[in-house]
């Protein structure tokens, strides 16, 4: 066995031997040291740590990328988008009321009951359905007669026939049939509709920035990594319309449509991915 792999002795046992000059030479091979080096890729942390001694990493220790991590990183584009919309009320409702006085209760009755049936007949004749006509009735005694009121109710969805309908109850009723202003509204599920319509609009502007901008920079689309709503808005008509601070009932039917049209903004973030451009095959 090599003279380096037997242990040191104390002095007393070297004093014994009989060849000095292979003491010497053990001493000086056993004072010897070596320092083994490998260098790992930066990404194989885990083998690096194995082959420091005490999993010390080495200070100021950088080393660079490489091919097939640089294809790697990832690399976005953040837009932003804003869409308005607007929808016009899609109900109307108006309010027909009859009222008569008398001393008698069975002609207070009659008189008001008679011109009922005339409107509801006339509703029917117009293709009004039923669910879209309420009729209430009040009777009460006023002092020495007797007074009755009847209200109907009706709803209706076509616009241009509701205009038809109360000019020809003008015409044919006389000054004791009051028939209200319309009044239009709309319907809730119509409002949300609105406001979906409102964002999907914003994410398809921001995606055609998007799709513009990497086809600018010579790059290819990705998939939506992040796609967030960050502000919406609602309001009636116009903000910076006179007619709104006019009364409602000097407006026109059309002005009043007008007025009561909501407004939904939406504003939304996206973050794309961004791939680079694909190479068309040859074909041979």
């Amino acid at each position: 066995m090599p003279s380096a792999l037997w242990p040191l002795r104390p002095p007393s046992a070297l004093s014994c031997c009989r060849n000095p000059a292979a003491i010497t030479m053990s001493l000086q091979q056993a004072s010897q040291s070596r320092v083994f080096v490998e260098l790992v890729p930066w990404a194989d942390r885990g083998r690096e740590n194995n082959l420091v001694s005490g999993e010390d990493t080495l200070p100021g220790l950088r080393r660079p990328f490489s091919a097939a991590q640089a294809q790697t990183v990832s690399r976005e584009v953040h837009v932003s988008g804003t869409a308005e919309v607007a929808a016009s009320p899609d109900r109307a409702q108006v309010a027909v009321r009859i009222s008569s006085t008398k001393e008698a209760a069975a002609e207070v009755k009659k008189s008001v009951c008679r011109r009922l049936d005339y409107i509801t007949q006339s509703l029917q004749q117009q293709g009004l359905q039923a669910e879209n006509v309420t009729v209430t009735k009040d009777f009460r005694r006023v002092e020495n007669a007797y007074h009755m009121e009847a209200e109907v109710c009706i709803t209706f969805t076509e616009f241009g026939k509701m205009q038809t309908i109360c000019n020809f109850l003008v015409e044919k009723l006389d000054s004791s049939v009051v028939i209200s202003q319309p009044q239009f509204y709309h319907t809730p599920g119509s409002i949300e509709n609105l406001r979906r319509q409102a964002c999907l609009v914003a994410v398809e502007n921001a995606w055609r920035k998007a799709q513009e901008v990497c086809n600018l920079v010579g790059q290819t689309l990705g998939k939506p990594l992040l796609i967030k709503e960050e502000e919406t808005k609602e309001w009636e008509g116009q903000i910076d319309d006179p007619q709104s601070s006019r009364l409602s009932s000097s407006l026109t039917v059309q002005q009043k449509i007008k007025s009561a049209t909501i407004h939904a903004a939406s504003k939304v973030f996206i973050n794309f991915e961004v791939k680079g451009k694909e190479k068309k095959k040859k074909h041979l």
